[in-house]
């Protein structure tokens, strides 16, 4: 798993065939150096502002955050297999890519890449959605499934939260296969049932939130707590549970019938 250090900048590849989308995604993630800069230089990174020529001089809030660590570009291919062997000699932390490349496509790279155990998470971002799409990016090993049409604030977040060991998937995807999921799963048994049984009632309340795909934000409006309380009650669900990352907790909420789909 890619970890990250404070000081550090996260360290992304980009696998793209499309020589503009991967100019485009240069782009977004460039200003997180502008926003990292605005708030060294004492912009409030709450507020996004960012700072220009001085200190004193701020432009607009940015729409891509500055709340983590700057994000720069390490290397990028149009290809596959390239991809790969990217990845094995500048160990990024993150490698983002689309499905359709030449040579090896996109779900082919992620086995790849942690089939080789690299310390590089992978995050899919593509503009083919289909069920079956989603699911192979899981299969193969990605960390995250992102649509191409996905807000620049939404990728960085991807990205971040990939990188710091997460799971991502676009909501609008994770809703629309989650009964698909759940339907593949075994009737629920009393044995399963129990290992729910070490969580409190308030991890169980956040653990539904999480199989709905609600974010950390979500969560903590609609319990009307601190978005770092959610962190925490996230992370003692995971421990308890023995679960590596939010798509595991997805699973075990709809195999031990804690969240039934459609419900």
């Amino acid at each position: 798993m890619a970890e990250t250090t404070a000081g550090r900048p996260l360290r992304v590849l980009l696998a793209d065939p499309a020589p503009m989308h991967r100019s485009g995604l240069r782009m977004v993630l460039a200003a997180t150096a502008i926003s990292g800069a605005g708030s060294a230089a004492g912009g409030s990174p709450a507020e996004g502002s960012l700072v220009s020529g001085s200190p004193t001089k701020r432009s607009a809030p940015s729409d891509h955050g500055g709340d983590g660590p700057e994000i720069i570009v390490a290397g990028e291919t149009g290809d596959g297999a390239e991809a790969v062997e990217l990845a094995r000699r500048l160990l990024p932390d993150v490698l983002v890519a689309e499905i359709p490349l030449p040579r090896l496509d996109g779900l082919g790279v992620a086995r790849a890449v942690t089939g080789a155990g690299l310390p590089v998470r992978v995050l899919i971002l593509t503009a083919d959605d289909r069920d079956e799409q989603v699911l192979g990016a899981i299969a193969a090993g990605a960390a995250g499934f992102l649509r191409k049409d996905a807000p620049p604030a939404e990728v960085i977040a991807a990205i971040r939260a990939v990188a710091a060991g997460g799971a991502v998937i676009t909501p609008a995807v994770l809703a629309r296969i989650l009964t698909r999921v759940a339907e593949a799963l075994p009737a629920p048994e009393t044995t399963t049932t129990s290992k729910l049984d070490a969580l409190t009632d308030r991890e169980r309340e956040v653990l539904v939130h999480v199989a709905r795909g609600h974010s950390n934000a979500e969560i903590a409006e609609a319990l009307q707590v601190s978005e770092t309380t959610i962190k925490t009650h996230v992370g003692h669900v995971l421990t308890k549970l023995r679960l590596r990352d939010r798509t595991q907790a997805v699973v075990l909420a709809y195999e031990t019938g804690l969240v039934k789909p459609g419900a």
